[in-house]
């Protein structure tokens, strides 16, 4: 928690930080000292984030909140890279999925676990588990992991300075061992 403790303090520096509600005391949270919901923390649920997904499909049809979803996750994962002042770091391909688990992963804002990247001919393939995106979905569920792909996509486009395509061409939810996003360059 260290890593995203540090990261909310660059980002919001505060003269007097809020106290931590007392009410907040849930096991595998800590509550930080710079948040930027004072009373409530800096996450939310995965059944509210999910009914935004559901809410979105409903309006747009599954195609249309795919591209919302994704396009939303390229700016965020630009946004966090930045953050972290990776932009253009050009970071080994092998050495990525620890720098994104450490920002999206369990010590950090929990989006999935970001837990393989490797070079694979001419294309970059990340493995993530535990996929918010995923969450609660049955096995043999057709649901994509559109935020969490293109959160992956932005923060690789960000780093090497480089376009791909992105593609969820594996998922946990069809027998697969983890969600693999596999990038052609472009």
């Amino acid at each position: 928690m260290s890593s995203l403790h540090a990261l909310l303090q660059a980002l919001y520096p505060q003269a007097d930080p809020p106290s931590p509600a007392p009410h907040r005391s849930t096991p595998d949270m800590t509550p930080s000292e710079f948040t930027i919901r004072p009373r409530l923390g800096d996450f939310n649920s995965v059944v509210c984030f999910k009914a935004v997904i559901t809410g979105v499909e409903d309006t747009l049809g599954p195609d249309g909140a795919a591209v919302v979803f994704t396009r939303a996750g390229k700016v965020r994962g630009h946004a966090l890279v930045a953050e972290l002042g990776l932009t253009g770091a050009n970071v080994p391909v092998e050495q990525i999925a620890a720098a994104l688990d450490a920002a999206i992963g369990e010590a950090g804002t929990r989006l999935c676990a970001v837990t393989n990247s490797y070079q694979d001919g001419d294309t970059i393939v990340i493995e993530t588990q535990d996929t918010v995106c995923s969450a609660g979905e049955p096995q043999g569920s057709d649901r994509r992991c559109t935020f969490t792909l293109g959160a992956v996509w932005g923060a690789l486009e960000a780093v090497t300075g480089r376009t791909y395509l992105g593609e969820h061409t594996e998922s946990v939810l069809r027998g697969a061992q983890s969600d693999k996003f596999v990038f052609s360059p472009l």
